[in-house]
């Protein structure tokens, strides 16, 4: 009886694997929007699989990845070094909450750190949880150290962030199509105009309440947009001048994405909070956290914050061996190389429907004018004709981001 019932699934899953490498992209496509949430717009190409700087569907097309993830797969698809060590980890346990001590997470604790100069750090699993834990570790910090009066603390964003879809951080930004009938929002956030210091000061002087400042270094998916040299020193300056902690989400430009292991490094400027996430752990899996000296995290005791899956066994293994590989095998240097080579041949192109050519390392977006009537996204379904994947932001900017190790 059980050989016959242990034939009869493996039967139907067999058939099932062959239903599936026969169906077209369309069908796969059609069952998305049929059973799915439509709160992505896809291209409809059903990607099987991944290899370094590729995908392919399941009509066995191949495309290079410009995309990547948004930036979560820097080391590229699939790659061989994380997949062994993720694997090694799954074998003996996965999961054990932070009730007890796992043998991967102050492994992974201390290499992270020693990496990047800070003393302590604090795991979670994806982007936006990563920054609320910044800001609660910034609200923290400001009632016990610089003495905001109780549930009076602010924080600083500015124009044109991105930072996830959460209530608060759906409040804490201008764009309406994140806020729209989504309110009321979580209070004590605040926006200031971007790549604007004296808009900054003029904020910082009028409240004694701001508990933190929080940039990303250079705006993804606001289009990709660099502020002008100075400006994060700047933002630094003015944060130590008014006893304001930096927050720095790197999120999407960090671990080599702009040809220096984080954007903040163009400009040799330490924030007082580093916000990572997407390509920490090599898009195998959601790993994000943060970086802080003990002044800030020694605030943070036995319950104060938490997370089921953060900081667990897999996850630090597959982090470690992500962030270890990426520094070994030179991708920092290579995302330098390559990108100077991409923007200068594209600024070569001469197109009446650019606006700009802009990036550093490999993020790169290409702005186009505004008055078309066509958009970025119109360019990303004829790059996919053309073997090539990437995705239009705030409809204008088509963003070219590639795995680093192309």
């Amino acid at each position: 009886m059980l050989s016959k019932a242990l034939l009869k699934n493996q039967f139907r899953s067999t058939s099932a694997v062959a239903n599936r490498l026969f169906a077209s992209n369309q069908q796969i496509a059609t069952d998305e929007l049929k059973y799915v949430c439509h709160n992505y717009a896809a291209l409809p190409i059903a990607i099987e699989r991944g290899e370094r700087i590729y995908m392919y569907d399941v009509e066995g097309n191949r495309y290079y990845d410009f995309l990547c993830g948004y930036s979560a797969c820097n080391q590229g698809h699939v790659h061989p070094k994380i997949l062994k060590a993720m694997l090694a980890q799954a074998s003996k346990i996965t999961l054990t909450s932070r009730a007890y001590v796992n043998t991967e997470l102050g492994v992974f604790g201390k290499y992270i750190t020693e990496l990047l100069g800070y003393e302590r750090f604090i795991p979670m699993n994806s982007g936006v949880e990563a920054d609320e834990t910044a800001c609660k570790m910034a609200r923290r910090w400001a009632y016990r150290h610089k003495g905001v009066p109780d549930n009076k603390a602010n924080i600083l964003f500015p124009t044109g962030n991105f930072w996830g879809r959460t209530i608060t951080a759906s409040g804490a930004c201008d764009d309406p199509a994140r806020y729209n009938e989504f309110g009321p929002f979580t209070d004590g956030f605040e926006l200031f105009q971007y790549n604007d210091l004296p808009a900054l000061e003029k904020k910082l002087q009028t409240d004694p309440n701001i508990a933190a400042v929080c940039i990303e270094p250079i705006q993804g998916e606001g289009g990709v947009i660099i502020p002008h040299d100075g400006y994060l020193k700047g933002v630094r300056d003015l944060c130590t001048k008014y006893n304001v902690l930096l927050m720095a989400d790197e999120i999407q430009t960090g671990f080599g994405r702009t040809g220096k292991m984080f954007a903040v490094d163009w400009e040799e400027m330490r924030p007082d909070i580093l916000v990572m996430g997407k390509s920490m752990a090599g898009g195998m899996m959601p790993v994000s956290g943060c970086v802080a000296d003990q002044h800030i995290m020694k605030h943070i005791g036995p319950g104060d914050h938490g997370s089921t899956y953060g900081g667990n066994p897999l996850a630090m293994a597959t982090a470690h061996a992500a962030v270890k590989t990426l520094v070994e095998e030179g991708m920092v240097e290579n995302s330098m190389k390559m990108g100077e080579i991409l923007k200068a041949e594209l600024q070569k192109i001469d197109c009446d429907l650019y606006k700009e050519v802009r990036g550093r390392g490999l993020f790169i977006g290409v702005e186009l004018k505004h008055d078309l009537k066509v958009d970025g996204n119109h360019f990303a379904k004829i790059l996919a004709k053309h073997g090539l994947l990437t995705k239009a932001t705030h409809d204008s900017t088509i963003r070219l981001s590639p795995a680093l190790v192309i």
